[in-house]
């Protein structure tokens, strides 16, 4: 195995467009280097999983037909190179035909995730000025004030039940009635790395959500994070458990992937631990990827997993948020699998990663290392670059970091720049090893007593008790400590919420970490607040406590 020094001696920045892509930087296409050179090679492209129990597989030329018509479509509408086609549709093949038409005609593909109400839906789409939506049925009515030039639905098959469903929606086009009017030949549009083919939005702690628009240059970045770090080989059976709404989803559960020319799993279901498993054992997963808020459900019913998984299930990587010790314990002693902890963002895409391609030291708890193409650095309140055991912002040093593709928000937003550096947001300590520590957000640190508390610490020593199944911790605000540590617990079902069971995770939490770490509140709740993907939104608990204190402030 090659190590990570000699990976970042052996990095070319134009050895690797050259070894990777079929275009180059100054003529390059999303859909040619995720579909058509790899046609005639009769691969599978894609493996679906109906929510009927219905499943099929399309190769890459099957997709190269169907998003030939679709491309063909969207130029009869007079969209242009550089207009937003966006897909409010579930995990379908009608979603990666969408994706890729647009990619063929120089659009720009936007995402918009199914769980969205028609508020999010309209900001994002008058922010982007989307010319076409494509959707289904069910998801349809969310777009009856939303103002969009065209919209295409994929209509359901006809039957007695959706008979005034279909009659309402019969005025627009139809997604398959469309594609069987339409020549399968289109050429592709031309484009350079400059251009943008994808229009993400990230949401901060404040404000509506920002866009962030990736340009196809990205797609060398992507390669680079699937091969260093999620190591995916010709032989793996892969699965990116995240939603293609998402970006974790999008770069790297279709786009990376499909540009290695390998096949991806969709399954168009609801998550849950059972059809994870499902899915895992029929297509015997090697390579899985996803969020820890998925691997922390798999934890909370491990004795659902059997040994039989060890015989295909190789490597694990996970994105979003750290993982606990004891979720990593397990998948290692349990599953006998390593499951790394890799970080990343909307805007840089997985930049530090413990890579499982390449033999570095791994340590229990650490985002890792910087991926090829990338240096980080970890700043002060100066701007000034910490040694190794300090504290600050995680930056990334645009410099020298070949790979970043970040212009700014909504293209020239470049409020988080500094110099050569974009910031992250996040703390973070560098530790000896001179890999990444991941604190919290800045905005999630605890203070207490002149001590700072990281509330991943709290929250991996809670779930460390048998009855935890889920915790999320934030900073209370207090005139004498500045803030106290309050922790939200979900019990798992079989055990009551009691004063002796609060009393024994304190106690728990102040022998295993620190006696100014341990949570003097403790609150019992059914759930968390969380994004939609499922990240905790540790900032609405915090706000919730803001006002509690706000409200009994004006009461006294």
């Amino acid at each position: 195995m090659k190590t990570l020094a000699q990976a970042y001696q052996d990095f070319n920045f134009e050895s690797l467009i050259n070894q990777q892509l079929a275009g180059s930087a100054q003529r390059i296409n999303a859909y040619v280097e995720c579909c058509q050179r790899y046609v005639g090679q009769q691969k599978t492209a894609l493996i679906w999983e109906g929510k009927q129990g219905e499943s099929s597989a399309w190769t890459f030329e099957q997709l190269d037909e169907a998003s030939g018509k679709l491309a063909n479509y969207f130029k009869s509408l007079n969209i242009k190179q550089g207009d937003c086609i966006a897909g409010l549709l579930p995990r379908t093949p009608e979603l990666l035909i969408t994706v890729l038409a647009a990619w063929r005609i120089g659009a720009v593909y936007q995402p918009l995730f199914t769980a969205f109400e028609s508020k999010a839906i309209e900001h994002r789409v008058e922010t982007a000025h989307t010319r076409l939506i494509v959707t289904n049925a069910e998801q349809r009515p969310k777009l009856n004030s939303v103002k969009v030039p065209h919209i295409l639905t994929v209509q359901p098959e006809l039957n007695t039940q959706n008979q005034a469903s279909q009659k309402q929606q019969s005025a627009e086009a139809d997604f398959w009635a469309v594609l069987a009017q339409q020549s399968t030949v289109c050429e592709p549009a031309v484009l350079s790395f400059d251009d943008y083919f994808l229009m993400m939005f990230t949401s901060g702690t404040t404000g509506l959500a920002k866009s962030v628009p990736v340009p196809l240059k990205a797609v060398l970045a992507f390669k680079g994070y699937m091969t260093h770090a999620v190591d995916l080989r010709d032989e793996d059976s892969f699965w990116n458990l995240a939603d293609p709404g998402w970006a974790y989803g999008l770069y790297y559960g279709i786009t990376g992937p499909l540009s290695l020319g390998h096949s991806i799993i969709m399954d168009e279901r609801a998550f849950s631990v059972d059809h994870a498993l499902q899915i895992i054992k029929k297509y015997r997963v090697s390579n899985l990827t996803g969020s820890p808020t998925a691997f922390r459900m798999f934890f909370g019913f491990k004795e659902k997993f059997d040994p039989s998984i060890k015989e295909h299930l190789r490597v694990v990587s996970s994105a979003g948020e750290p993982l606990t010790p004891e979720v990593i314990n397990w998948f290692n002693h349990d599953l006998n699998v390593n499951i790394y902890d890799q970080y990343g963002q909307t805007e840089l895409g997985m930049v530090i990663a413990n890579h499982h391609a390449l033999d570095h030291h791994k340590k229990v708890g650490s985002a890792g290392y910087a991926i090829p193409g990338h240096r980080f650095a970890v700043l002060n309140k100066e701007l000034q670059e910490v040694e190794p055991g300090g504290m600050g912002t995680l930056a990334i040093d645009c410099s020298q970091s070949p790979l970043f593709w970040f212009n700014g928000y909504g293209g020239n937003n470049r409020k988080a720049f500094a110099g050569n550096y974009y910031l992250t947001g996040d703390t973070v300590r560098l530790n000896e090893q001179g890999g990444i520590d991941f604190i919290g957000r800045a905005d999630d640190v605890i203070t207490t007593s002149g001590y700072r508390v990281g509330p991943f610490d709290v929250e991996s020593t809670l779930l460390e008790c048998e009855e935890v199944l889920e915790s999320a911790v934030v900073g209370k605000p207090d005139p004498e400590r500045t803030e106290i540590v309050k922790a939200f617990v979900v019990l798992k079902a079989q055990y009551p919420a009691t004063a002796e069971l609060m009393q024994k995770l304190q106690d728990y939490v102040r022998s295993r970490l620190s006696k100014h770490a341990y949570p003097k509140e403790i609150e019992f709740v059914d759930s968390l607040p969380k994004t939609s993907s499922g990240k905790i939104q540790r900032n609405l608990l915090k706000q919730q406590e803001i006002a509690k204190l706000e409200n009994l402030h004006a009461a006294g």
